[in-house]
């Protein structure tokens, strides 16, 4: 299953994320080497979300992620929201249904 984690950034989120982000990368790393995170990153002008996509067995993974991010943990995301996500086309999609 493709499920999308948007965070919704504190204020001045570019500064306050100094002192984490290396924590936030190495937090990363297990699930982009595992094949789990696809995509991630924040969005300009603002720089106020961030949208990673990873695709995983259960929606508890991205919950379990999201509660042991440096990130969420010290309070550079002010909220976030998590969401099964449904996809049906692209250049990256391959249907493993046999419809």
């Amino acid at each position: 299953m493709y499920i999308i984690l948007n965070y919704h950034f504190v204020a001045d989120y570019l500064e306050k994320r100094a002192p984490y982000r290396a924590a936030h990368f190495e937090h990363l790393s297990p699930y982009i080497s595992g094949g789990k995170l696809l995509l991630g990153g924040a969005t300009k002008d603002p720089a106020a979300r961030g949208i990673l996509i990873f695709q995983v067995d259960s929606l508890l993974e991205v919950d379990t992620f999201v509660k042991n991010d440096p990130y969420f943990i010290n309070g550079i995301t002010s909220s976030y929201y998590v969401a099964e996500w449904s996809v049906v086309a692209g250049s990256l999609y391959q249907n493993n249904t046999n419809e």
